[in-house]
């Protein structure tokens, strides 16, 4: 680990003016910058420690959720309101890590957490273009069970780690950032970036821009909703593949849906192909059938992740129809 400095910020125009100095970088939770830097994989000169922003929660005007940076994420589980208005939400935060990390990391770290591509992880033996840009891809031609299926690049095939991220996109959730230019809001979905070329920008934070809060819309079709993480174990293991879904069922037709994929992109995914041939439609098998088979025709998948189309298929099917025989789909 590099030499760095460490300070607390009291707010955020605090934090704003300790992050002039060059290779400083925030710290809320640190459950996976610290082991980046441990790995040499971050080096910053300086850590702001963040975690004295917001940390609550609290209703909108129009009826939903602000939630401050620096909640942590089994607060935002546990709280009533998300429980209620939200539940795919609370699903998937406790769906992801251990009780031990939920109870460190926040919100806003969240979304700024790394792939665990093993390749990335290797600085002294893999190639990764995410590491070190122009140096080629050794999970490609490698293992790659755990890698994207869609949206992916020759460049890069790694997938965003969070579940919670994947709830947020299918909430239309909205982040909150401030730096010393002002305050700009940027939709979930937009927030994190495909890696096209430049598998290194991940996401649209600025170098000085800091997450102060993440707003969640009013969404009444998100009170019949749920996450489900498929994974090679039953606790404390990455998604194979993962699906936030919200259903609104009227007279048997599919009135209003929310659909989100997680472990097939480098971002979460919002499945918008999948909601368009839903809406309209019988809830019946065939129908999820159709829509997660034209969310899926632009898979892309290699020779030992091909099983994924297959998984996510059957998957969001099982979801769907879940959501559809609860009595709260027609609300």
């Amino acid at each position: 680990m590099t030499p760095f400095t460490y300070s607390r910020a009291a707010d955020a125009a605090d934090a704003m003016k300790r992050i002039g100095t060059p290779g400083a970088k925030f710290l809320g939770g640190g459950t996976n910058l610290i082991d980046l830097m441990r790995e040499t994989i971050e080096r910053p000169t300086a850590l702001i420690d963040v975690t004295g922003l917001s940390d609550t929660v609290t209703d909108t005007a129009d009826g939903g959720l602000m939630i401050g940076a620096a909640v942590k994420n089994t607060a935002l589980a546990a709280d009533r309101r998300v429980r209620e208005r939200y539940p795919m939400l609370t699903r998937a935060i406790v769906a992801g890590a251990s009780a031990q990390i939920r109870n460190m990391a926040t919100v806003a770290g969240n979304l700024l957490q790394r792939t665990r591509c093993t390749y990335f992880y290797d600085a002294d033996g893999a190639a990764c273009n995410k590491r070190n840009p122009g140096q080629g891809c050794d999970a490609i031609g490698g293992f790659h069970r755990y890698h994207a299926i869609l949206g992916a690049s020759k460049q890069c095939i790694a997938t965003h780690p969070s579940d919670m991220t994947v709830a947020l996109a299918a909430l239309d959730a909205v982040v909150h950032v401030q730096s010393d230019e002002g305050a700009r809001r940027i939709a979930l979905s937009d927030f994190h970036m495909l890696p096209g070329a430049h598998p290194e920008r991940e996401t649209q934070l600025g170098e000085k821009e800091l997450i102060t809060a993440i707003e969640l819309p009013p969404a009444d079709v998100a009170r019949n909703s749920t996450y489900r993480k498929v994974r090679d174990r039953s606790s404390y293991a990455f998604a194979l593949i993962s699906v936030a879904a919200a259903l609104k069922v009227e007279d048997g037709i599919v009135a209003e849906a929310r659909l989100a994929l997680g472990g097939v992109a480098h971002k979460p995914w919002r499945a918008v192909a999948a909601e368009a041939a839903l809406i309209g439609k019988p809830a019946d098998a065939a129908a999820f059938t159709a829509a997660a088979d034209a969310e899926l025709a632009s898979a892309a998948p290699l020779p030992l992740n091909a099983f994924k189309v297959e998984l996510a298929r059957r998957t969001i099917v099982a979801v769907l129809a879940g959501l559809s025989a609860t009595p709260g789909a027609g609300r």
